[in-house]
This record gives structure tokens, C-alpha cells and sequence, in this order.
């Protein structure tokens, strides 16, 4: 299968970076053709411009800022994110790329003055995450980053599609056994994939 790995987290001896590290590493390990997207290495502007803006609803051209990533994500059989969870949200390198990214006629179709999911190519959804505070907290805020990838994302992907949402809560509190845990399970799900 074709996975695009979709990693933000700008240092590479974090915790998360050992995790996006751990998931390339056994899902090629699967068999897999891992599209590795780290968008901090590859400098990815989440910054939508002006003209972007302005030019939203129009058919892109293939020299678009964002074409690249636009064909790597239809290129793409199934997606795995990989991030922290800062401030209750993304960090703004993946909203950005979302923004920039899930364009019409990418993530979706305007038929009718409705839009209609079309981002059917994803055929499978993982998001591996980490928070600082605890579920309790985060729940209490409403869990934006997992009600975007288990209702907004599972509504964009191939109908059917199955979408797991993997975190560690309380990174704050951490101790290496927690740490371990938590990568065993990630390790068994990207195993598993």
C-alpha cells in the first residue's frame, strides 16, 4: 500500500520525531511504499498567500506552491499523521498543510453549491499523537485534533475507510514506561497495517 506519512514536530530528538522514526520503520519494514513527508525538513510554508486565497475555488495549475503535495497526497493509498497537539490543536506546519493542501477538487467537489467529499484514493486513516495534558482536559476542550481526524477526515476518505486515533495523554507526567507503552501500540498498529 502507499502511505503518506504526514509528520510536524520541528525537533528531531523529540519524542515525536522517535515516533514518526518508529512508524516509517515498520510500516517498510511490512512491505509498505512510505511516502515520508516531514513537513519541518522540507520546509513546508502553511501560510496560505493572498493570491492562494483569492484564486481558492479556481482550477489549480501544476505550478502551484502546493501542487507537489497536492500530488503526493492523491498519489497516496492511505495517510498516517504523525504529531503533537499544542494549544488543543494542530501545530500550524499540519493545519497549514491542510489548509494549503485539502483544496476543491483535491479533498473535495463543489456539485450543485454542495460540497462533496472526494479524497477517495485514502483508503485507511491513522493519526499518532502525543498531549501534554490529560484526556480529561482535553475532552473538556472538546478534543478538536480527534474530532477533525475521526469526523472531518473519515467523512473526506473513501467511504468505509477505517479511521484509528492513536495518543498519549499527559506527556507532561510521562515516565519511560508510559513512553514504551505507548510505542509498543504504535508499533503493533503500523505491524497491524
Amino acid at each position: 500500500m502507499k502511505v503518506l506519512v504526514l509528520f510536524a514536530h520541528p525537533v528531531e530528538t523529540s519524542f515525536n520525531a522517535s515516533l514518526h522514526r518508529l512508524i516509517v520503520e515498520r510500516l517498510r519494514a511490512s512491505g509498505h511504499e512510505v511516502d515520508d513527508c516531514d513537513l519541518y525538513a522540507e520546509d513546508f510554508d502553511p501560510r496560505v498567500s493572498r493570491a492562494e486565497r483569492l484564486a481558492y475555488h479556481d482550477p489549480r495549475s501544476p505550478d502551484d506552491p502546493a501542487a507537489p503535495y497536492v500530488r503526493r497526497l492523491l498519489a497516496a493509498e492511505a495517510l498516517v499523521l504523525s504529531f503533537p497537539v499544542w494549544n488543543y490543536g494542530f501545530p500550524a506546519m499540519l493545519k497549514g498543510y491542510f489548509d494549503r493542501v485539502f483544496l476543491p477538487d483535491v479533498s473535495f467537489r463543489m456539485i450543485n453549491g454542495k460540497a462533496t467529499p472526494s479524497l477517495h484514493n485514502i483508503r485507511k486513516v491513522v493519526a499518532v499523537t502525543t498531549y501534554g495534558g490529560s484526556w480529561l482536559r482535553a475532552a473538556l476542550m472538546g478534543n478538536p485534533p480527534k474530532r477533525i481526524v475521526t469526523r472531518m477526515l473519515r467523512a473526506t476518505v473513501k467511504p468505509g475507510a477505517p479511521v484509528t486515533y492513536l495518543a498519549h495523554y499527559s506527556m507532561n507526567l510521562s515516565t519511560p514506561q508510559s513512553r514504551e507503552a505507548y510505542m509498543a501500540k504504535v508499533a503493533a498498529r503500523m505491524d497491524a497495517f
